[in-house]
């Protein structure tokens, strides 16, 4: 055979082309599906966004194209007086109060279960500060407010971490990290618009516009790439953080891009483990089974967790505050304008001329000016300025009633900018029952944040429970700011019990925290049964209040019991804790009990501990004696 003579595919290989490309077809197909099912919520999303930046001036026509309003007539006035965003400002503001900090609940009262939930709450904290979760959620937030949902992807970064080797050709191989991230609605594509759940989707589509850059470096394909106007209004859609809105409104174009669709379907009798399609531009990318079992009892799920702020029954995506606000926004716009007119008609006249009797082509430039010589017909009329009155009460009446509406609607009335709300209540508690009932509309919103932050905790740790398979340190700011560090193993995450501090369950303003705080001090709730305050219980205090400077050196209480635990720890394994002249003897008598009431320990283990807690009450007696 010569070297020229070029051998031809196997009939495998030709299979495998045929049996991709349909795939990568069906793929397609079915994402364009989605978008033409979805056309029309989404340019609700695009008039909302409109209306939020100020251009209020436009609306969906019958055909689901968004179109500007021409004005009736040309010397309407069409000016914008957004009340809308000032408004979703306050909402955003209100509900960044609540950041919840996450916790674990032990599986059981057993010392073992304690531990496991300290370490999986210590990873919490640790992934929480290296993703900056607060700002994922006030990104996640400004959309859910804008559009009605907002989505969190919490996934497996193998490209992040410490490095732990090298490949064969010089690559870094790292340990891997959680990654959680905020996604817009414009990127997720559900199964059926009518399923609430995003658990019981049969599948869901993430597309959005990658680079070719990098699609090669996660998926070793190279791509030629096109120019895009999709997925425009995603600040999260160029992995290359380009600018997060090209513009409201415009489908602004990105260069090199392509759309990688990645299709999640639920694990079913064809395919137990689920499946992940990922196609990018007509390329395969990626097929195999869903890679994250953070689901109940061990299951391979979706890895989006789904944010609204209104929730629509029969209906996957919420709805959003700006909805309501639209018809307001355009009757205040209107009556607005309306008196503005009025006012310029009262201030710059409106002229009544006899027809032939002055050139009508000087006035219109110039108007009734001062000392303006006015030459008219001998034997007319000379011209006259009508005479308007006063602006009528209505249009006054009708801003203030459009303006309270704002307010009812969104929920975010301010009781501050309306004194006659507190002539019949002078009482600091009726004060603040009524600052309680008036955010009472942003309880729904409140709860859906602190739902998918306990779903998001929970994802987490059963993430790291599935790939933390060796040994590694996490850093994380620990009592009293200090740098603490973690070292755990995935096998180490018994529990997935996500619960919120009960602090961060109160939605109290700094003002509000430090009132109850002083109130709980009259009364005298942090005292001992002496009627004295620990040092702990002070310090505490001290950096609830916002005065962490002033609080002094490390607690001593505090070390003595954390010395206890280490005994404890100690003496179960069959080791020997010695008894100091500088110990505590009272702390670790009690921590020593605390720990054989609730531990389960042989008669071995439990002699061991006894005999240690005799050397602390024995030496205690002997003080007591010798006075």
């Amino acid at each position: 055979m010569s070297n020229d003579v070029k051998l031809s595919p196997t009939d495998g290989e030709r299979e495998r082309k045929k049996a991709e490309e349909k795939l990568v077809a069906e793929v397609t197909a079915d994402f364009k599906r989605r978008q033409e099912e979805r056309r029309f919520i989404e340019r609700g999303w695009e008039l909302n966004m409109n209306f939020l930046s100020g251009n209020q001036y436009c609306d969906v026509n019958p055909f689901g194209d968004i179109e500007d309003e021409s004005p009736a007539y040309m010397w309407q006035q069409r000016r914008v007086y957004n009340y809308i965003a000032p408004t979703v400002d306050t909402r955003c503001s209100k509900l960044s109060r609540i950041r919840p900090k996450l916790a674990v609940r032990p599986a059981s009262g057993d010392e073992d279960d304690r531990r496991a939930a300290q370490v999986a709450s210590s990873v919490l904290n640790a992934t929480c500060e290296d993703n900056d979760l607060d700002g994922v959620i006030n990104e996640a937030t400004v959309w859910s407010e804008t559009c009605g949902t907002a989505f969190y992807k919490v996934l497996w970064d193998f490209t992040d971490g410490e490095e732990i080797g090298k490949t064969s050709d010089g690559a870094s191989v790292r340990e891997g990290k959680v990654k959680v991230t905020a996604v817009p609605p414009f990127e997720i594509y559900p199964y059926s618009l009518s399923e609430e759940s995003v658990e019981n989707q049969p599948s869901i589509i993430h597309a959005r516009a990658v680079s070719t850059d990098d699609i090669f470096s996660a998926y070793g394909v190279q791509l030629e790439g096109r120019d895009i106007s999709e997925f425009a209004f995603s600040p999260t859609s160029a992995s290359s953080h380009a600018n997060a809105h090209d513009g409201v409104g415009l489908r602004a174009v990105r260069h090199g891009y392509e759309v990688v669709i990645e299709r999640y379907s639920r694990p079913n009798r064809e395919y137990p483990d689920g499946r992940l399609t990922i196609v990018g531009g007509d390329k395969l990318l990626y097929d195999g089974a869903l890679p994250y079992v953070i689901g109940e009892n061990g299951a391979r799920t979706y890895p989006f967790v789904k944010q609204n702020s209104l929730s629509l029954a029969g209906g996957f995506f919420g709805a959003s505050i700006v909805d309501r606000l639209i018809p307001v926004q355009r009757a205040y716009n209107a009556v607005k304008n309306r008196k503005h007119e009025f006012l310029n008609r009262i201030a710059m006249g409106t002229i009544a001329v006899e027809d032939g009797s002055v050139d009508t082509d000087s006035l219109v430039e110039d108007g009734l000016a001062p000392g303006k010589i006015i030459v008219y017909r001998q034997g007319g009329n000379p011209p006259q300025m009508l005479t308007l009155g006063a602006i009528p009460s209505e249009f006054s009446d009708e801003e203030q009633r459009l303006e309270e509406e704002f307010a009812k609607i969104s929920g975010t009335n301010d009781l501050t900018q309306k004194g006659t709300s507190f002539t019949s209540v002078t009482s600091a508690t009726g004060l603040q029952l009524l600052i309680e009932q008036d955010e009472a509309r942003l309880n729904v919103s409140y709860e859906q944040i602190k739902s998918a932050m306990k779903k998001i905790g929970r994802y987490i740790l059963r993430l790291y429970r599935q790939f933390a398979s060796t040994l590694r340190l996490m850093r994380f700011a620990g009592v009293h700011d200090e740098v603490s560090i973690v070292s755990f193993k995935g096998c180490d995450i018994t529990s997935d019990d996500v619960i919120l501090e009960a602090d961060s369950e109160i939605n109290l303003s700094p003002v509000q925290r430090r009132a109850v705080i002083y109130d709980m001090l009259d009364r005298g709730l942090f005292c001992d049964e002496n009627g004295k305050m620990s040092a702990s219980v002070k310090n505490k205090l001290l950096e609830a209040l916002g005065y962490k400077s002033f609080v002094g050196a490390r607690d001593a209480k505090e070390l003595h019991m954390r010395r206890c635990s280490q005994e404890n720890e100690e003496m179960k394994k069959g080791g020997a804790a010695a008894v100091h002249s500088y110990d505590d003897h009272e702390a670790h008598i009690s921590g020593h009990t605390a720990y054989l009431l609730t531990e389960k320990l042989t008669d071995e283990q439990e002699e061991r501990i006894c005999a240690h807690l005799n050397e602390h009450k024995k030496i205690i007696s002997e003080v007591t004696e010798n006075g």
